[in-house]
């Protein structure tokens, strides 16, 4: 599968996205790429993105 190439509005996103802490799967979603993707472009970026822990209460 051939990459999408990244826009300048979806890295601006991306950045409000990790400023917020909101989870590395939960940006993947907002923005309709996959994890890995997502994890490329922060650490492109020199952005922190958490990932969620699988934790069982």
């Amino acid at each position: 599968m051939a990459r999408k190439p990244w826009s300048f509005k979806e890295d601006r996103r991306l950045m409000e996205l990790a400023k917020s802490s909101i989870s590395l799967e939960e940006a993947a979603k907002q923005l309709g790429r996959s994890s890995d993707a997502i994890k490329r472009m922060a650490l492109r970026l020199g952005l922190s993105l958490k990932q969620k822990t699988g934790k069982k209460s």
